[in-house]
């Protein structure tokens, strides 16, 4: 089983490795590539199979025994994760085939983005706090590179913000890291499971427990932390922006969920109060950001930030149902949100800009993007019976259990600004006509870039319906999941070899 678990990030480890060595060549980097994101898609499918049927499953790097060697573990969370990554990862690499300029990718495109995918997909697999650090370093530094990647002044600059805050992230983390190996001996999550539940120094786990909710909440774009992002995402190609729009503020919207419920003790209030208030305080900021916006992209980045409201939300109310309301938005959103990026991207390519008052008439030029972009925006507004329908459903309903009904208010409030943000993409780069000569039709495309932007495209809206269309498995699995991470002794007993109590 060790060798199944390392593949998520050797693989594109060794991909990356290949393909920078061949950046010259681009048509072999490309190859390279896109063998290395189907290989990704396989494994991690494959994994997903086996949680899916047999619970966690664990390994020993080396054969140290836990808690002394690099673990490896992956639960029903990790698995749906490395999957939904396998699926973003080979959706924008095809993508970026149209989308990336050979002048970028002779500087190394291909590689950093296999790296990036490696840095995300150990996050997902590590068992211990130092090697999640060291994988957020890995994949700060490719997603830096991808960001300033063709040296633009625009680029520099938002890669400065992004670079100067995740340092701060870092800072955080180590200083966390430091404190909790200080206090426990131990850096392996399950063995601090049963650790942190021994220490009797209630101000000492809340100091932590603030340490990790900053240097996460960071990673995570959580208010009032999150003024990097809009600052950055805007200024890569849209492959790019597409990926760390899917991806990157998920893993640390992971790192809080896996830290909240394998590592600290449930019942601490602090941490989750405080956890509510950003939530609910990420999601308003967010999506009144995005309702001041008139450019395409930068309405989809701020509504980035208030989507990771809901994920971290479930986590705060902090009830099976929640939980699983979590993971289920969590998928639906990546899926979404990283196609959206990528219709915003063809939009531009047809239209010749961004900006609203700038472009229009696509629904005519192009019927079936206006319809791709229908599905996954209304999808992402909660429009049953789309698959955000389902996943907001289920907080709503765990927030009705708890008799939270200001924060049902909250949600409701920030569904109809983010529908009111899609009505205005909409309205302004489908429905109106373009008020210059009109954009270039689709057809006038090349076969081979047609394919390379409507393919990905149509695959994440397929995903999209299946989980709208025919939620009860993904709402099992994800109610599955959320109990596994509030009774983790399953994950435990795999690492532990059964020390679990």
């Amino acid at each position: 089983m060790g060798w199944l678990l390392a593949l998520p990030f050797l693989i594109p480890i060794v991909a990356g490795l290949l393909a920078l060595m061949a950046r010259g060549r681009v048509w072999l980097a490309r190859a390279i590539g896109l063998l290395g994101c189907a290989a990704l898609l396989l494994v991690t499918l494959g994994i997903f199979i086996v949680v899916a049927r047999h619970g966690p499953v664990a390994a020993q790097m080396g054969s140290w025994p836990a808690p002394f060697g690099i673990t490896l573990v992956a639960d029903r969370l990790s698995a749906i994760m490395l999957l939904v990554t396998g699926v973003v990862g080979i959706s924008v690499m095809v993508f970026g085939l149209a989308d990336i300029d050979r002048r970028r990718e002779r500087q190394g495109y291909q590689g950093f983005f296999q790296l990036l995918l490696a840095g995300v997909c150990g996050s997902f697999v590590t068992g211990d706090l130092f090697n999640l650090y060291v994988w957020f370093e890995v994949m700060l530094i490719a997603s830096f590179a991808l960001l300033v990647l063709g040296g633009e002044r625009r680029q520099l600059d938002g890669g400065i913000k992004y670079v100067a805050l995740n340092l701060v992230s870092t800072l955080l983390m180590l200083t966390a890291i430091g404190l909790v190996y200080g206090l426990t001996g131990t850096l392996n999550m399950a063995a601090l499971h049963l650790a942190m539940s021994e220490v009797q120094q209630p101000a000492a786990i809340n100091t932590l427990a603030l340490l990790l909710i900053g240097a996460f909440g960071i990673k995570a774009a959580l208010f009032p932390l999150f003024f990097w992002l809009p600052a950055s995402y805007h200024v890569p190609p849209v492959a790019v922006t597409a990926v760390f729009a899917g991806l990157l503020t998920k893993v640390g919207v992971y790192a809080l969920i896996r830290t909240f419920t394998l590592i600290f003790p449930a019942d601490l209030a602090l941490a989750h109060e405080l956890l509510l208030g950003m939530a609910l305080l990420t999601m308003l900021t967010g999506v009144l950001g995005a309702a001041a916006q008139y450019e395409f992209r930068r309405i989809l980045a701020f509504h980035i930030i208030s989507q990771i409201g809901f994920l971290v939300l479930g986590l705060a109310l902090f009830s099976p149902l929640a939980l699983g309301g979590c993971i289920f938005y969590m998928v639906h959103n990546i899926v979404a949100k990283t196609n959206l990026l990528l219709i915003s991207g063809t939009a531009r390519r047809m239209a010749g800009s961004f900006e609203l008052a700038q472009i229009g008439g696509l629904y005519r030029a192009s019927p079936l993007l206006a319809t791709l972009f229908f599905i996954a925006a209304f999808s992402l507004a909660g429009f049953p019976p789309l698959s955000g329908f389902w996943a907001k459903l289920l907080l709503v309903i765990a927030s009705l259990e708890q008799a939270a009904y200001w924060v049902v208010a909250v949600m409701l409030v920030t569904g109809a600004l983010t529908l009111f943000s899609m009505s205005k993409i909409w309205a302004g780069a489908f429905w109106k006509s373009h008020p210059g000569d009109g954009p270039r039709l689709l057809h006038a495309f090349g076969a081979a870039e047609r394919v390379q932007r409507l393919l990905p495209a149509v695959a994440l809206v397929l995903v999209t319906l299946a989980l709208g269309l025919f939620p009860q498995p993904m709402i099992a699995f994800s109610e599955a999941a959320a109990k596994e991470l509030l009774n983790p002794a399953g994950y435990i007993d795999v690492v532990l070899a059964g020390r679990s109590r």
